[in-house]
């Protein structure tokens, strides 16, 4: 695995233990508002739910053994996609959190999405070069 790959498998798992500790603790009302209006369940339980799922996956991309690196990187791509309805929802319900309070902040929010699914799929190695 290049070194380039295992920095980043290591910053995003990372990444994501901290957001899923923000979820449970801190930022617990702003995640909250990015819960959609539509979504059939409480908006708080919701959070701390996906805050576990987070946690888990973090820490499952940094510490799992090479050969279920692929299945992590696949839940983890998994993950962001079933998350970006919320995303979606934040920029059509015009709802503000982590100071994307204008439409345009929460526009280029999305273009993000697809990029953290990649990452999660190179950084688990689903994505690699086929010598």
């Amino acid at each position: 695995m290049s070194f380039l790959r295992t920095v980043t498998r290591l910053a995003l798992g990372s990444a994501m233990v901290f957001a899923g500790t923000a979820h449970l603790t801190f930022a617990r009302e702003e995640f909250q508002a990015q819960v959609p209006d539509w979504f059939p369940l409480d908006e708080d339980l919701t959070v701390l739910g996906s805050g576990v799922v987070e946690i888990g996956l973090g820490a499952a991309l940094v510490a799992a053994p090479k050969a279920r690196r692929p299945l992590v990187g696949g839940l983890l791509a998994a993950f962001f996609v079933a998350i970006f309805p919320g995303n979606i929802a934040q920029y059509v319900e015009q709802k503000d959190a982590f100071g994307l309070d204008t439409d345009t902040k929460r526009l280029v929010r999305l273009f993000f999405q697809p990029v953290l699914v990649l990452a999660a799929l190179w950084t688990g190695e689903v994505l690699r070069r086929r010598d």
